[in-house]
């Protein structure tokens, strides 16, 4: 392992505890986001995965790297690599977050990995948090992030084609108002959801990036349209390939055959290719 590699692993164990409350703003705000007629009072649940809009990291302006991220080296490892993505999740949800608990997260870095792939190191680094209100857990959420380098052009993504057996399918315009508002809503400040001179003339990209957790939060906020009973008590997803604001995308879903309570969740680009691979489970 390359010497600034070597000592990443030794974030292994790191921990870090938060603590919020569950208001009504945040919730409105994105309920609006999504087009969605969603009232939220004192004792409301919550859609899933809607915990991603507390506990946010709000370092001073300052402290932000050149990407608009925080600077490395605080809770995450300090990855020598520009490029950083969230690749997926492994959630399970055992009450819905309500309007007013107060909520206590418990966060550990429980894996770092390096990897050669053909454009080069690839880092990967999971985290587990646990969400309680009181003596009660409300969620876990395991997620993985990816770092690696500016692609020089000698590796693309492999296109992956997306499942055409949908039963239900929502078209979606990645518009920069809406990339904007999930941005602010989250406290997230990647340039390469909001800057365009940035993500395509530094980072390389053909424009403004759709957010993972947002093609995630509009999965869910499908399967919700769809089956409005419906409890989701695990969801997974995989980030496949990106999304881009120059072209609509489709949000897509169905029952699997056989299992009424396992949902198929996919995100899919205009082209046809996988953007994301995602399941739920309900009760």
């Amino acid at each position: 392992m390359d010497e600034p590699f070597e000592t990443l692993r030794n974030w292994i164990g790191k921990t870090a505890t938060a603590e919020d409350t569950v208001t009504a703003t945040p919730a409105h705000a994105l309920a609006s986001t999504l087009d969605r007629a969603l009232r939220f009072d004192r004792g409301d649940p919550l859609p899933p995965p809607w915990h991603w809009l507390y506990f946010l990291a709000m370092e001073p302006l300052a402290n932000t790297g050149p990407d608009g991220h925080p600077r490395r080296g605080g809770f995450l490892p300090p990855v020598p690599l520009p490029r950083r993505m969230w690749a997926g999740s492994r959630m399970e949800f055992f009450r819905p977050l309500r309007v007013g608990d107060a909520m206590r997260r418990e966060s550990r870095i429980t894996d770092v990995t390096v990897k050669e792939g053909r454009s080069g190191t690839l880092v990967f680094v999971t985290v587990r948090h646990e969400i309680a209100s009181g003596d009660e857990r409300l969620l876990t959420d395991e997620h993985d992030i990816v770092y690696r380098d500016v692609d020089k052009g000698t590796s693309k993504p492999a296109a992956r084609e997306a499942r055409t057996d949908q039963r239900w399918t929502r078209e979606i315009q990645p518009t920069p108002v809406l990339l904007f508002r999930y941005s602010a809503l989250t406290f997230n400040s990647h340039r390469i959801h909001y800057d365009y001179p940035y993500v395509t003339g530094v980072e390389g990209y053909p424009g403004l990036i759709v957010h993972g957790p947002l093609l995630a939060t509009l999965l869910l906020d499908l399967l919700a349209r769809e089956m409005p009973d419906a409890r989701v008590t695990r969801f997974q997803f995989r980030a496949v390939n990106p999304l881009f604001d120059n072209s609509s995308f489709a949000v897509c879903g169905r029952p699997e055959d056989g299992d009424a309570k396992t949902i198929a969740l996919w995100a899919k680009g205009g082209d046809g290719r996988l953007a994301m691979d995602a399941t739920a489970t309900i009760v």
